[in-house]
């Protein structure tokens, strides 16, 4: 019976594609980058807690044989099913969710975790993937219903119930980015300009009154625009971030050479391993870390270009809009063009959730690169009953979606 379910739930590990496997390459790169930068950027604060120097290093090299695990089994897994169980994983996320708000575990200002003793558990993290899953899902099967706002705000609340927990934790930067992920899929999958624009409106109306009931909240978030005038306080961060990007120069102090984290630079192993990396591999270290995401950002974007399948894509798109966005704000952050949100960057700052979560996309990506299976244009009707649609690229037009009954669409999945 086992057997059985895992023949169902599994396929073979996909092989011969060449975007998929650029793409498994740049990641393994990313991930080797990341975790020898994690081990020399942690030795400061490993220290400080009392332990091992290598104590951070060696919990990060255990996440990342976990994360090996989800990638595999996002290569592995078939796509329709995954996608299929999207309302059952929102409904998981959200318990999650809630789960923080009752018993999770607080740590620098925020309650964002749940100790599993084993690992602990971020559920905001997951919430970005399973976000991308439930939109896929719900372009999939109720694209008929979005053109219409109040259908569109009913099939969407569950994402906004989450946004709304996860801001209450309080974590604005990965509430924003799960919003971000949310409009770009639902974007590209065709829905109205007009729809669009009352949400953004809407979101930056809501963003404006909790800046308004948080004071120190709104503070914080704008202080890079002014950084010189609270350098002990808001300002603090980016000023150390700065200094230390600044003494790496071209070719750095020397990989384990940082003095930034040795309690000069806040998070140095998260938030601003971008900055010690600059500060010990110098220009090069970093312009190497931006060229690795370029790599990615081709290679995905490959793959989201040559499924046939239009669900799929739409699904590559929402993974690659979550790695890369995460990327731009994170280097923008520590170089002072953006706020300091706590976003980390992706494959390379340490964390267990998000590292998992990060390579189980990877693998769904890859799975995706092998996918043969054909989907054609998928329509969202908009408020004046014009369709958007998002166009199949057989060079002969597979049936539309929506033009046959569900049970024999899904022979496509």
């Amino acid at each position: 019976m086992a057997e059985g379910r895992s023949g169902r739930l599994l396929h073979a590990w996909p092989r011969g594609n060449a975007a998929a496997r650029s793409l498994l390459v740049v990641t393994m790169i990313m991930v080797a980058y990341g975790t020898v930068a994690v081990a020399s950027a942690s030795e400061g604060q490993a220290t400080a807690n009392g332990g091992s120097s290598w104590s951070i290093a060696i919990h990060d090299v255990v996440y990342l044989g976990f994360g090996l695990l989800a990638l595999y089994l996002g290569a592995r897994v078939h796509l329709g099913y995954l996608l299929r169980r999207a309302p059952l994983a929102m409904i998981g996320g959200i318990g999650l969710l809630l789960a923080v708000k009752a018993i999770g575990v607080s740590a620098n200002g925020g309650k964002r975790w749940l100790n599993l003793h084993v690992i602990y558990l971020q559920p905001s993290e997951l919430f970005k993937l399973v976000t991308i899953l439930y939109v896929a899902w719900l372009i999939q099967y109720h694209h008929e219903e979005l053109g219409e706002w109040r259908r569109l705000a009913l099939w969407t609340s569950p994402v906004l119930a989450g946004v709304g927990l996860i801001i209450l934790e309080p974590d604005i930067g990965t509430s924003s980015v799960v919003v971000a992920i949310a409009m770009v899929v639902l974007a590209i999958a065709g829905l109205s300009r007009q729809l669009l624009t009352r949400i953004a409106g809407l979101g930056v109306l809501a963003f404006g009154a909790f800046m308004l009931l948080k004071p120190y909240s709104s503070r914080r978030f704008f202080s890079f625009l002014h950084p010189n005038q609270d350098l002990q306080g808001s300002g603090y961060q980016l000023l150390q971030s700065k200094i230390g990007l600044g003494a790496g120069g071209l070719t750095g102090l020397g990989l384990g050479h940082s003095r930034e984290k040795w309690g000069l630079l806040p998070n140095p192993h998260t938030d601003f391993i971008f900055t010690i990396i600059g500060e010990e591999l110098g220009l090069i270290g970093t312009f190497a870390v931006i060229g690795l995401f370029v790599w990615f950002l081709f290679a995905a974007t490959r793959i989201a270009m040559n499924c046939q399948n239009a669900v799929y894509r739409l699904l590559a798109v929402g993974m690659v809009t979550w790695i890369v966005l995460e990327a731009v704000i994170n280097i923008a952050s520590v170089v002072g063009g953006w706020a300091v949100t706590g976003i980390p960057l992706p494959f390379f700052s340490y964390g267990g959730t998000a590292l998992i979560t990060e390579l189980f996309g990877v693998g769904v990506l890859y799975n995706i690169g092998h996918d043969s299976s054909r989907l054609g244009g998928l329509e969202i009707p908009d408020h004046v009953g014009v369709p958007r649609r998002v166009a199949p690229r057989a060079t002969t037009a597979p049936p539309r979606y929506g033009s046959e009954p569900r049970d024999r669409v899904r022979r496509y999945d």
